[in-house]
């Protein structure tokens, strides 16, 4: 099968050229010369599709922007833009640079569009490939805070606060605290007036909590007792009495204090892997300066 396909879409990829070839000299009507455009379009599709199926995705994804191409040449602007996505979606497999670029043509068009949600979505799929594949976290956070931008401007405030999360995330684990602390505290907030996510907020004023930690442990001490005022439930939780433990301890300089009650924490909940990252910087600084002294 997977043979078969890739020569079925061999033979359209010549087809296409074919078409292409005989619609650039074509000295008829524009109409007859944008028909041939648009048979050769549907051939490149097509042998994008056969390529798929015979996991060529380089060659897909070429094709699929050829397709894209010429339907943008016509004017099928929104054809256009939906196929740079489909060749995104291969390219991603094999270059994910391409997959970047198809994505963004395709928003120069949802953008002149008008379809904001679209390139929202293009500015999340640009960001989990430089997250993911390519693991270039400053391009990551950029197109995530363009996809939260273009959500907040549709009203989709909940899936723009997904898109700031990952912000935040990225942003701490580069040792941008701040910009961190002000993304959990704004989603936090958010979470504390939404009845179907207030129970979230605690689990965003901690993270919130910990990146205070690795500025100062005054500065924490006073951010979980505003959290506490603006989501009374902070100061039943565990998640709090964890954070003004830690801070104690950085106060006193009480490294063994600061493992024990992170251990206490771990015997009943485990931390995720960014909770586990961010609070062994802070050991490591605890340590650090316990060394120094």
């Amino acid at each position: 099968m997977p043979a078969d396909a890739e020569q079925k879409a061999m033979q359209l990829l010549a087809d296409a050229d074919k078409k292409l070839k005989s619609a650039q000299g074509f000295f008829g009507s524009m109409f007859n010369a944008e028909s041939k455009i648009i048979d050769a379009c549907e051939l490149y599709s097509k042998a994008a599709n056969s390529f798929k199926l015979s996991k060529k995705w380089s060659a897909g994804g070429s094709a699929y922007s050829k397709s894209a191409e010429l339907h943008f040449k016509v004017g099928n602007k929104h054809e256009a833009a939906t196929l740079y996505t489909e060749a995104s979606h291969c390219y991603k497999r094999t270059e994910p640079h391409k997959a970047i670029e198809c994505l963004r043509k395709g928003n120069e068009i949802y953008t002149d569009m008008g379809r904001f949600t679209m390139a929202a979505k293009n500015h999340q799929a640009i960001a989990e490939i430089y997250e993911e594949t390519i693991q270039d976290f400053e391009k990551s956070i950029y197109h995530y805070e363009q996809a939260a931008d273009f959500y907040k401007g549709e009203e989709a405030h909940s899936t723009a606060n997904k898109c700031l999360l990952q912000v935040a995330k990225h942003s701490a684990m580069l040792e941008k605290y701040e910009k961190s602390i002000f993304i959990y505290e704004e989603v936090g907030r958010a979470a504390v007036d939404n009845a179907l996510l207030k129970s979230s907020a605690k689990d965003y004023f901690f993270k919130a909590a910990i990146c205070h930690l690795c500025i100062d442990s005054l500065n924490a001490t006073q951010a979980i007792t505003k959290y506490c005022e603006m989501y009374p439930a902070f100061q039943d939780s565990r998640e709090y009495k964890l954070v003004k433990t830690l801070a104690n301890k950085l106060e006193d300089q009480d490294l063994e204090g600061f493992q024990n009650a992170v251990a206490d924490y771990e015997s009943v909940t485990r931390f995720d892997k960014w909770n586990t990252e961010i609070l062994s910087r802070i050991r490591a600084q605890l340590q650090e300066s316990g060394d120094l002294c």
